[in-house]
C-alpha cells in the first residue's frame, strides 16, 4: 500500500510533468527550440573532474543520446551488454532510464527491447537516439531496433513496436520529432530510405515518404526539423544526396535540393534569416545555406551560399546573432556570416569531435571527444575563454539543467556547476 506522503509526491510529480515545459527544460535533441540555444544563465565557465560538480552518476551501458531535462527528472537512454562484456556483437538490453536531476539517484530503469548481436559503427551506439518529452510522456527511438511511448513519471509502457526495423548501416542515429498527434522519424536504411510518421498515441503509421536520390550510399542518420515558412509547416528532413521539405501531417513533399552523393548524413538542419543550414554527409561534406520558399525541386534556384571547407560531418550547427557557426570533425571552429557565407574565421578549437555546440549565457560551449570542454565567446574574432577536460570519452551533446551543464561521457553522467 502506498503512504499518503508518498501518494502525494507522485501524483505532484505526475502533475509537474504532465503541465506545460518551462523555459527551463530540455525536452529533445537540442533544446526546447531543437536548434541548440539554451535561455539559461550564469551557467559555469570552467570545471574539472574534481571540480564544479554537483554529482557524477554512472551509467551501465553504452549509448550516445543526450540527456532530457523536465523538471526534477532526466532521462536518457543505454544498451547494456547481457553478457557482461563490451564487445562488438555482444545482445543488448535497450533500456530507459530516469534520473533525479537533484541528486543524479536512479528512480527508474526500464528494458524497452533486447537486439541479438547488433552491430555499430566504433563512433556510434545502439541507443544515440535522444528521447523526446512531451505532456507527460516520453517517447523513445532505437532506430531499426524499435521505438516506444513510456509514462515518463513511472516508466511504464503505453506503447511499444519494432515494426518498422530497416537494415541498417552502421547502427541507429537520428532522434525523432513530434508534430501535433505525430512522432516522426528518419529511416534512412542501405536501401529504400524513408521517412516514417506514427500516431504518437498508439505507435500506429500513419504515413510515410520513400525517398528519392541518386546516392549511391543510401544510409543516413539526420533527426528532422520542423520550421514554419510563410504560415506553412515544413519538416526538414536530409538524407543521403537530398534534403526534403515535407508537409508534416500528411508527408507530401514541398521542395527537394539535391546534393549528389553526399551520404552518411547526421547534423541536424538549422533555420535562421530565412534559411535553412546543412551539411551534406561523407565523403566531402559541403554546408550550405538553402531557401525554403521554393517548390518541387529547388537544386537550381534556391541556393543561397555554400561552403566547402571545414564543414562537419557530425556536429550540427548553431547561429548567434548574425554569425553561423561549425565545428569539423577534426575539430576546426567556423564562424561566418550566416546570410552570405563570408568566412570571418576558420580555427583550431577542440580535438576530434562529434557533440553538437550548446549557446547559453552568451557563450559557445563545445565538448569533444576526449572529453575535453572548450568554451567560446561568439564574434567575429576567434576567443577561447576556458578548456575543461573530463578526461573521458563523450560523442553526446550537451544539455542544460537549470544554470548546470548535464554533460554524459562514455561511463558518467556529470551535473556541473557553477
Amino acid at each position: 500500500m502506498i503512504s499518503k506522503p508518498t501518494l502525494f509526491a507522485v501524483t505532484s510529480l505526475t502533475l509537474a510533468l504532465a503541465a506545460n515545459l518551462s523555459a527551463a527544460d530540455w525536452p529533445e535533441f537540442r533544446g526546447a527550440a531543437a536548434q541548440g540555444h539554451s535561455d539559461a544563465t550564469n551557467l559555469p565557465l570552467t570545471w574539472s573532474p574534481n571540480s564544479h560538480v554537483a554529482w557524477k552518476t554512472p551509467v551501465a551501458g553504452i549509448g550516445w543520446s543526450s540527456p532530457v531535462v523536465v523538471g526534477t527528472r532526466i532521462f536518457l537512454t543505454s544498451a547494456v551488454s547481457l553478457n557482461g562484456k563490451e564487445e562488438a556483437t555482444a545482445d543488448r538490453s535497450l533500456r530507459v532510464i530516469s534520473l533525479d536531476a537533484t541528486t543524479g539517484k536512479t528512480v527508474w530503469d526500464v528494458e524497452l527491447f533486447t537486439a541479438t548481436a547488433p552491430r555499430a559503427h566504433r563512433k556510434n551506439s545502439h541507443a544515440s537516439p535522444t528521447p523526446v518529452f512531451e505532456n507527460g510522456r516520453l517517447y523513445v527511438h532505437f532506430g531499426h531496433l524499435g521505438t516506444a511511448c513510456l509514462d515518463a513519471t513511472t516508466g511504464k509502457s503505453i506503447w511499444a513496436t519494432q515494426e518498422f526495423a530497416y537494415s541498417p548501416v552502421h547502427g541507429n542515429g537520428g532522434s525523432p520529432v513530434l508534430f501535433e498527434d505525430l512522432l516522426i522519424f528518419s529511416a534512412d536504411a542501405e536501401t529504400a530510405p524513408k521517412v516514417i510518421a506514427l500516431d504518437k498515441n498508439t505507435g500506429k503509421q500513419r504515413w510515410t515518404f520513400a525517398r528519392q536520390s541518386e546516392a549511391k550510399k543510401k544510409f543516413s542518420f539526420c533527426t528532422p526539423l520542423i520550421i514554419d515558412v510563410n504560415g506553412q509547416k515544413q519538416l526538414i528532413t536530409p538524407g543521403s544526396g537530398v534534403v526534403n521539405a515535407l508537409n508534416p501531417k500528411d508527408g507530401t513533399e514541398i521542395w527537394r535540393f539535391n546534393y549528389d552523393q553526399g551520404y552518411s548524413v547526421v547534423p541536424r538542419p538549422i533555420f535562421a534569416h530565412g534559411l535553412i543550414f546543412i551539411s551534406t554527409g561523407f565523403d566531402k561534406p559541403l554546408v550550405l545555406a538553402i531557401k525554403p520558399d521554393g517548390k518541387g525541386d529547388v537544386t537550381a534556384t534556391h541556393l543561397a551560399w555554400s561552403i566547402d571547407k571545414a564543414a562537419p560531418h557530425d556536429p550540427s550547427m548553431v547561429v548567434i546573432g548574425d554569425e553561423l557557426y561549425f565545428i569539423a570533425d577534426n575539430g576546426i571552429l567556423s564562424c561566418v556570416d550566416a546570410k552570405t557565407g563570408q568566412v570571418h574565421y576558420q580555427e583550431r578549437c577542440t580535438g576530434p569531435i562529434s557533440a553538437s555546440p550548446l549557446v547559453a549565457d552568451g557563450k559557445l560551449y563545445l565538448q569533444d571527444e576526449k572529453g575535453l570542454g572548450v568554451v567560446v565567446k561568439p564574434g567575429k574574432t576567434f576567443q577561447i575563454l576556458a578548456k575543461n577536460d573530463l578526461a573521458e570519452r563523450s560523442l553526446a551533446s550537451y544539455a542544460v539543467i537549470g544554470s548546470d551543464l548535464l554533460i554524459r561521457t562514455e561511463a558518467n553522467l556529470y551535473r556541473i556547476k557553477k
